[in-house]
């Protein structure tokens, strides 16, 4: 009998009915049991029909596109870092046209958040950023592994593997960013060997998280494979995210008929909505004035 047609209430191994004392398999959720030892002997019959199953979950969660992160002051979304600001204040990241804003409004250079002056030396900026992460302020460990990793930022030494170290806890913390510089690391052999593998894997994560940048790269990794079905997914999301270069792919898709013209167009439009979305009178004031 094919695991998918059993009974949900028993034992896919024996039978035994259970109810809430069975316990799924958590790979791919069709099936239960009432032990490890019935789940070690059915691992045999079931073990194809489960990696199919996984494979296709694990594909519904990579696919499925994620709301962008929002500035807490304006909650309009923040496409790229470098048009926000992590904060060792509060913690917060917040768009430059906010920190803009209050700067010609207070005419003082205080966090839009909780109004805390900045730092007054690298030295405090660090001490902040520790006490975030002691917190479990998943961005801070993401900022710490960036002074880490660029070479003599706020006074601390180039340590690579401290960096990885770092990125690898803030994504677990729930940071996408930590997970993307991560993947970024062992495609360019930063501090690690190339793997594009775990490369991958690291995108994979930050993806998920809602990183469109690691959404893009995770495209550029899969056409590389040859995996253009794949690649062209990944490309469309981030491009109706709002990603440039993805939207330059999909126009070379279209013409090259890898994407149809309805979802060419549906993307054109997506992607024209997001930039509206982002677009504010003081986005664009921070912008023009350098900020």
């Amino acid at each position: 009998m094919s695991s998918a047609t059993i009974d949900i209430d028993t034992c896919a191994a024996c039978g035994k009915e259970g109810g809430d004392s069975l316990k799924a398999c958590t790979a791919c959720f069709m099936v239960k049991y009432c032990s490890r030892e019935c789940q070690a002997a059915h691992r045999k019959q079931h073990k194809k029909e489960c990696k199919k199953r996984a494979a296709e979950l694990y594909d519904e969660k990579i696919f499925k596109e994620v709301e962008l992160e929002e500035c807490p002051i304006c909650f309009q979304p923040v496409l790229q870092a470098s048009q926000s600001k992590f904060m060792s204040c509060c913690g917060k990241v917040i768009c430059n046209g906010c920190m803009y804003a209050m700067k010609m409004s207070e005419g003082k250079d205080l966090c839009s958040y909780c109004r805390t002056p900045p730092p007054s030396s690298d030295g405090e900026n660090i001490n902040r950023i520790k006490k975030l992460m002691d917190r479990g302020n998943a961005k801070a460990f993401n900022q710490l592994a960036s002074y880490y990793a660029d070479e003599g930022t706020e006074g601390l030494p180039h340590d690579l593997d401290k960096a990885n170290e770092l990125y690898l806890k803030a994504g677990k913390l729930g940071c996408a960013s930590g997970y993307h510089n991560l993947g970024q690391a062992y495609r360019e052999e930063t501090g690690v060997v190339v793997d594009m593998g775990k490369a991958k894997y690291y995108y994979e994560l930050a993806a998920m998280g809602g990183h469109i940048k690691a959404r893009h790269n995770l495209g550029v990794t899969e056409a590389t494979a040859g995996n253009w079905e794949r690649a062209f997914k990944h490309f469309l999301i981030a491009a109706r995210a709002g990603n440039k270069a993805s939207l330059d792919v999909v126009k070379e898709g279209y013409i090259r008929a890898f994407v149809t013209k309805d979802e060419y167009a549906s993307t054109m439009r997506a992607y024209h909505e997001r930039h509206k979305e982002i677009k504010s009178d003081s986005r664009d004031k921070a912008a023009a004035s350098g900020f």
